[in-house]
Formats: C-alpha cells, structure tokens, sequence
C-alpha cells in the first residue's frame, strides 16, 4: 500500500490512542502487562513508519490523567516498561533523526521515567527528523485547564489584556507549543472515542478507527491503510465541497 500513498498530501501531525493492550493480553490468557510488552513492536512500527513517509509530527497517547487510577501493579509495570523501551529505543532514534518531546504533567511521573525521558530529550534535541512527542500524564482538559492559568497569570501581571486573547494565544499556550494541530487521529481497539485526547488540537482532525485491531497487532501496513484513508477524504473546515473545488481550481 505504501506506494499508493501521495507524498504531497500527507498528514502533518498524526496523533494514536494506542487501545487493545489489556483485552489483547486477555484473549490469549494472559495478565493485561503482557499485553503492554507486546505493545512496543507496534510503537516502533509507525515510529518508523511516519519517519521513513516524512510526516512532522506523532504524538502518542502514552498514558493518559486517568490511567493513574488503573491497579498500582500495572502503573508499576507501564513505568517500569517505560524507562526500558527508551533507553533500549534511543539508539534507533538518533539513527532515524527523530527527536523525542513529552506532553503532560511529567513531574507526576516516577523519578526514574523524568530521568530517563529528560535525559533522551537532551540526546535528541538537535534531530531534525520525525517530531515523536509522547502524551504521559497527559489529558485535553488538563491542557486547556493549564493554557488558560498562564493566560491568567499574564493577566494579572498586566503583560497581556482580555482584549488580546485569540485562538492562535490559547493555542501557543497549549502543551503542542505551535507545533501544527492534528490532521489525522488513529485508534485502535474498536471504540469510537476521543477519550480526553488532545481535546482543542482535534477539532478538525479527521479519524480513524479500527475495528478489529488490538494495538499490540498494529504494523506499518494499517498506518499506510489510515494515511489513504485520510488522502480520499475531502477536508472542508466548515466550507462547501463547491467551495473547496473552487479554491483548489485557482
């Protein structure tokens, strides 16, 4: 399918909610962290898949504000599992030129993982390849919560006035900075949810769900299925389809 996909009309910013990984462990008999191990192939997989495309910017729902509530065990594990995926990934990532960002409250996060995560940001700062920003402690509600104290605090200190604040302020102040919202947003898994991802940034994102699919069985081959998908699709941000054509004409 790669070879079908239209180099000039890719997506710039993908964003994944990476669902399936316990009830993929549990259809096998297996406790749901088998599941999470399993689950690191298939982050790799379109990791190198939107690198090798030419795609900007992945952001990975890694783990979300509500996660924390899921038994302590399995936190446990999702960080442990953490810490090893990037420091065994970081080799691969400065081959591939990708540059590692976080989003979220990662002071929330076990000393060992802000170690590890500060430390691979540093190693990949100056990459100029694929954007890979990870969601951790992360969810859309915290993030215009957090946009909108700042803008408040800039308020109260007299450097800005409610006159001068936009859309394109809010968004600056969001956890994305002024990286391009998304254009294409992926989940796996079978529900047909947001689920508190990237809340603002996905107001005209166009989605993909797969029915079927399990994130620990997601390859390169449903990225390319996705990003066709998107490339058949007619984007209109509120406009006429005439309208669309009339603008694409000139």
């Amino acid at each position: 399918m790669k070879e079908l996909i239209d180099a000039g009309n890719l997506p710039k910013h993908i964003a994944v909610i990476m669902d399936g990984n316990g009830r993929w462990a549990q259809n096998q008999g297996a406790a749901r962290v088998f599941g999470h191990r399993n689950a690191i192939k298939a982050v790799r997989e379109v990791t190198e898949g939107c690198a090798e495309l030419g795609v900007s910017c992945l952001t990975l729902y890694a783990f979300s504000t509500e996660n924390w509530a899921r038994p302590e065990f399995e936190v446990r594990a999702l960080m442990e599992l953490l810490v090893q995926s990037i420091r065994n990934e970081l080799p691969t990532m400065l081959k591939n030129k990708v540059k590692l960002d976080t989003i979220g409250d990662t002071e929330s996060l076990p000393r060992s993982c802000q170690r590890q995560l500060a430390e691979a940001i540093e190693a990949t700062r100056e990459n100029t390849g694929l954007n890979l920003i990870l969601a951790l402690g992360y969810s859309g509600k915290w993030d215009i919560t957090q946009a909108a104290r700042k803008i408040a605090e800039d308020v109260q200190k007299g450097t800005l006035i409610p006159g001068e604040i936009s859309e394109e302020l809010l968004s600056s102040r969001l956890a994305t900075g002024n990286r391009p919202e998304v254009d294409l947003m992926l989940r796996t898994g079978g529900d047909h949810r947001i689920s508190n991802f990237l809340l603002w940034q996905l107001a005209y994102s166009e989605l993909y769900f797969y029915e079927n699919l399990f994130w620990p069985d997601f390859r390169r081959e449903h990225l390319y299925e996705a990003i066709l998908s998107y490339q058949n699709r007619e984007r209109r941000f509120g406009k006429t389809g005439e309208q669309i054509k009339a603008n694409s004409a000139k």
